[in-house]
């Protein structure tokens, strides 16, 4: 499930409100300022732990460790079956095994929607919409970019009528300028590039774009490196997954080695950034402890700073956080709040 702001801000606040129903009784102002200061407990809580861009982290981590944990039982279960198939020299057809095979590759192609975005297809782990898919573009490496006379190459990303985008290649221009301008250029569509170690370039987007720029990118050149005239679409080779279960194939004693070898490999690397996601939200705990024992005044400040300044930003994932954080409170809680001394 996509965790958006609606989703986050409603584990801080607007699941809270909901439950804990904000609004008072009809007889609020009658029982008193008892009545009223029992009620008002969870509310203070609730807006204490509110902070929209940490919840959203917290429920990023929360949901990466579950598909963590479902992806390293489903590795384990095909694991010790193996094991056990190539122990006993068992190589015949096993329904069992095939069965556990396919819902691994089911799990694996449903990463980004079990995982909220966290977990790319290198199993790195991130919060939504920072994971990214590496790739390349066919024809530019550093070896043709720098080579051959100067070109500007314009490149379109989208729907027809976006904006074109276009980098000035010049003779002499060294890898790392060439980076720069790439970045420079391009930072508009999302597409990052750096050196991949290997004399060419690797473009990133994030993994939620991605299906948009692998169906059309183009670019236009000026005869050198790119056709000029038209935009031309360029084939894109995208970075293979760290883990490609649909590939695996069972028919031999090779092939069974050569699949447990990778699912050991892919189990290491599973519990590596399992080990990052625990530690992000026992700093997270850590985060809630601080505010815990923060003085009221100074989080009282901090917070109407915090909140006004976010309110002057007229966009939806704003709105989004602010609504249920609202919902539900009225003119008599509010007064009862206040009457608290």
């Amino acid at each position: 499930m996509r965790v958006d702001s609606l989703t986050a801000s409603r584990l801080a606040v607007g699941e809270r409100a909901r439950s804990e129903s904000l609004a008072p009784p009809a007889d609020a102002e009658a029982a008193g300022p008892r009545t009223a200061r029992k009620s008002a407990a969870p509310l203070q809580r609730g807006l204490k732990s509110w902070e929209p861009a940490f919840n959203r982290r917290l429920a990023a981590a929360r949901q990466a460790l579950g598909f963590l944990d479902q992806l390293a039982s489903r590795l384990e279960a095909v694991k010790a079956d193996l094991s056990a198939r190539l122990a006993a020299q068992t190589y015949a057809a096993d329904p069992k095994l095939e069965n556990q095979l396919r819902e691994l590759a089911e799990l694996w192609r449903a990463r980004r929607h079990a995982s909220g975005g966290t977990v790319d297809g290198q199993l790195a782990y991130g919060e939504p919409a920072r994971t990214r898919q590496r790739f390349r573009i066919r024809g530019l490496d550093l070896a043709t970019l720098q080579s051959g006379e100067r070109e500007r190459l314009t490149f379109s990303v989208g729907t027809a009528g976006q904006r074109l985008l276009s980098v000035l290649i010049e003779p002499g221009l060294s890898a790392e300028a060439i980076v720069q301008r790439f970045n420079q250029a391009l930072a508009p569509a999302g597409i990052r590039v750096t050196q991949d170690g290997h004399a060419g370039l690797m473009f990133s987007v994030p993994e939620s774009i991605w299906p948009d720029v692998r169906d059309t990118l183009a670019v236009r050149g000026g005869g050198q490196r790119f056709p000029g005239g038209q935009l031309t679409r360029v084939k894109l080779d995208a970075e293979p997954d760290a883990l490609r279960p649909d590939t695996w194939q069972l028919e031999n004693v090779a092939a069974m080695r050569r699949v447990l070898q990778e699912i050991i490999l892919a189990l290491e690397r599973v519990k590596r950034v399992r080990e990052e996601v625990v530690r992000a939200l026992a700093e997270a705990r850590a985060q809630v402890e601080r505010l815990a024992a923060q003085d009221e005044r100074d989080w009282a400040s901090s917070f109407v700073r915090d909140f006004e300044a976010m309110t002057w930003q007229p966009r939806f994932p704003v709105f989004s956080a602010i609504a249920p954080a609202l919902n539900s409170i009225s003119r008599a809680r509010v007064l009862s709040l206040l009457s608290l001394r």
